[in-house]
C-alpha cells in the first residue's frame, strides 16, 4: 500500500513504531503550506527556511519523546509550532515594522518626528514600549497571535484568517478583544 493513501494519524503511528520513511511523506504533504505561512509572516526566504527547519526538528523531537497527542490534527499542530517559532523570533528581535515611503527609500516615521526627542522623552517611550511588550505576553494566545501578525508582521486580516484557519470575522474579533484587553491592562498599570 502506498503511503499517500494513509491518513496523517496512521503515518504518525507508523513513525512512532520506528518507520522513519513515513516522516518524508508527512513533510512532502505539508511543506509548501507550512513554509508559505512562515514566509508570509517573516518576509525573508532564508529566515523562513530556518524557522521551517526548526519547526520540523521540534515536531520530530516531540514525536520521539511521546508527547504528541493531537489525534488527527497533524497539520494544525505543526502550523501552531511554526507560528509560535515566528512569534518567538519577533519577540527576540523586538522587531517593529518599518514603514517606508512610496518610493521605498525613506522611513516615514522618521519624517514624522517634528521635535527633537530629549533623553527623558526617549526613556519614557522606551519604557512604555517595554511595558506594552510585557502586557502583550499576558494576552490569551489567540489574541496575542493576531496582534503580532497584524502589527509586527503587517499581515492583512485575510492572511491572518488563512494562516490561523479561522474566519476573517473571528480574526477581527480576536484583534478587537486583544486591543480591549490591552487598554484595560494599561489603565490598571497606568501605562500611557
Amino acid at each position: 500500500m502506498k503511503l499517500q493513501s494513509y491518513s496523517d494519524q496512521e503515518l504518525v503511528k507508523l513513525y512512532l513504531k520506528g518507520n522513519e520513511s513515513v516522516l518524508e511523506e508527512l513533510l512532502n504533504r505539508y511543506k509548501s503550506k507550512i513554509y508559505t505561512s512562515i514566509y508570509l509572516l517573516v518576509k525573508d526566504q532564508y529566515l523562513a527556511e530556518d524557522i521551517f527547519q526548526d519547526a520540523f526538528i521540534k515536531v520530530i523531537n516531540t514525536l520521539r519523546s511521546g508527547r504528541y497527542n493531537e489525534e488527527g490534527k497533524f497539520l494544525p499542530w505543526v502550523m501552531r509550532i511554526a507560528h509560535n517559532l515566528v512569534i518567538d523570533y519577533f519577540r527576540r528581535e523586538k522587531r517593529a515594522p518599518v514603514i517606508t515611503s512610496a518610493d521605498g527609500t525613506t522611513d516615514v516615521l522618521n519624517m514624522l518626528q517634528i521635535h527633537e526627542e530629549n533623553a527623558e522623552d526617549k526613556l519614557l517611550r522606551e519604557q512604555t514600549h517595554a511595558d506594552l511588550r510585557v502586557l502583550i505576553q499576558l494576552l490569551p494566545d489567540e489574541q496575542k497571535e493576531v496582534l503580532i501578525m497584524r502589527h509586527y508582521a503587517d499581515l492583512s486580516f485575510k492572511e491572518i484568517a488563512d494562516l490561523t484557519d479561522v474566519s476573517i470575522n473571528t480574526a477581527l474579533g480576536r484583534m478587537r478583544y486583544a486591543l480591549s484587553n490591552l487598554r484595560k491592562m494599561m489603565k490598571v498599570k497606568e501605562v500611557t
